[in-house]
């Protein structure tokens, strides 16, 4: 197959440094936005006058068989060829003849190459949007069933404060929208089009560069030449929100993992989902939850390696930047996988109630309850903490909980304590006493449930 560049060189190009040199492995997996690319350059170029009708028609018609041959399987992408670029053009000309060789009019394979790679990444910014929000339905369907579900707080892995478990899974619900925006603004950002910046300097060709945008839907043409075929800070922000969006997966995974060991017994992880051991038959293991925990790495090292590649480039392109697609590939890949394979596994674990209010009840959880008791009745708050943090080590000594004291117990003391000390401190009445936007007691989580109702049905 010819090569798009082979007119300067008089020597044939060393195999090994052919292959080093060929991405043809890789950005193999974006025929479909090189072809619609493609299709929108020579519509504008017909319009322009710059090819006639006629040779639109038929480079059109050609590039659209193509496409089709590759999704039926008819055609095989030749991995012999340099890259993407060259195997359509070449399988172009071979098709329709020597206005095949036309397509390349005003183009530049930089600016190609840019266009491509926004395309392909947009699409994939979209398809990740699409599961984050499908994982913002799961962990909200889970929200609205377990307002009531009571389970301990933590702070430094310590039992802290009593809350809920939809409280608990909200953390998530917050995190999750915050990624879902990052990624609306990424594409709002990054939507104009790279295409007609040439190799650098623009072209003479009088080409449309509004109306080349407007075909392949984005908002205008890039601003100055240069930028827009050496332009990758859209990917490294892509490639940070996917680095966060598994950050906050491997942090709920590390949860899950510590709620399904034997000492917790807060989850039950259905067996679809699980792994047994090849020595120990009694094991159930969460691999999955461990497995995404142990990726996040890969999209981290794909962040940090494209910001090292991008780091000392001068401007324009360099073919360093041929670079910016492997890793991210692997990356897209990954979290795509992993946030997929995470929502799948949170809809199959059941929730061990029981085990969670138990649990919400030892650990003297209730003990800054105690202390706003003694505030309200109008002991100083510091002084009030002291007092609790006595009883506390009372109660550690004796093997009981506050609430297993007797009234004469707490009048030791303080003599401000009465019998309603002991409502005040029940599980039910920590919980539902805080009432303030933002916190666990169920008429607060019921208004933080509706707001995000709402902003789940205005999502796209």
């Amino acid at each position: 197959m010819e090569k798009l560049w082979g007119g300067r060189f008089c020597e044939e190009t060393d195999t090994l440094v052919y292959n080093f040199n060929a991405s043809i492995t890789f950005d193999s997996r974006f025929y479909e936005q090189d072809i619609r690319g493609s299709i929108a350059h020579v519509t504008m170029l017909a319009k322009q006058g710059i090819l006639t009708d006629e040779e639109k028609e038929q480079i059109v018609k050609g590039l659209e068989g193509i496409l089709s041959d590759i999704n039926e399987g008819k055609l095989e992408i030749d991995t012999t060829a340099e890259d993407i670029h060259s195997f359509i053009e070449g399988t172009l000309t071979e098709r329709i003849g020597s206005v095949g060789k036309k397509l390349h009019t005003g183009r530049s394979r930089n600016d190609q190459v840019a266009l491509d790679m926004k395309l392909y990444t947009r699409d994939e910014i979209v398809a990740t949007k699409n599961l984050v929000r499908d994982l913002l339905n799961t962990i909200h369907g889970l929200m609205k069933e377990h307002v009531e579900t009571y389970m301990p707080g933590f702070t430094h892995l310590q039992k802290a404060q009593p809350l809920t478990l939809a409280h608990h899974l909200g953390a998530y619900m917050e995190m999750f929208k915050r990624d879902y925006d990052r990624l609306s603004d990424i594409y709002k950002r990054m939507n104009v089009c790279p295409l007609g910046s040439g190799a650098l300097a623009g072209t003479t060709y009088p080409l449309d560069r509004d109306y080349t945008a407007s075909l392949l839907g984005f908002d205008g043409p890039t601003l100055n030449s240069m930028d827009g075929v050496s332009d990758r800070d859209y990917l490294i922000e892509y490639l940070d929100a996917m680095a966060i969006i598994m950050m906050h997966l491997s942090r709920f995974c590390e949860e899950i993992i510590i709620w399904n060991t034997n000492e917790y017994k807060f989850v039950e992880i259905s067996d679809t989902y699980s792994t047994g051991s090849s020595i120990m038959p009694q094991k159930k293991n969460p691999d999955i939850a461990e497995l995404i925990r142990g990726k996040v790495g890969r999209v981290y090292g794909a962040l940090n390696s494209m910001l090292v590649t991008m780091k000392g480039i001068p401007l324009a392109y360099n073919k360093d930047m041929q670079e910016d697609k492997e890793l991210t590939f692997d990356a897209i890949d990954t979290t795509k996988g992993c946030i997929k394979l995470f929502d799948g596994m949170l809809k199959s674990i059941t929730f061990n109630k029981e085990r969670m209010y138990n649990s919400a009840t030892g650990g003297y959880t209730n003990a800054t309850d105690a202390a706003d008791y003694l505030v309200n009745k109008g002991m100083p708050f510091r002084d009030a903490h002291r007092v609790i943090g006595e009883i506390t080590v009372y109660c550690i000594n004796k093997n009981c909980a506050i609430d297993d004291m007797s009234i004469d117990e707490f009048k030791k003391f303080s003599e401000l304590f009465d019998e309603d000390i002991y409502e005040a401190i029940s599980l039910d009445t920590c919980v539902r006493k805080r009432l303030t936007i933002g916190a666990p007691g169920p008429d607060a989580m019921k208004k933080v449930i509706d707001i995000n109702e709402k902003i789940l049905g205005e999502l796209k």
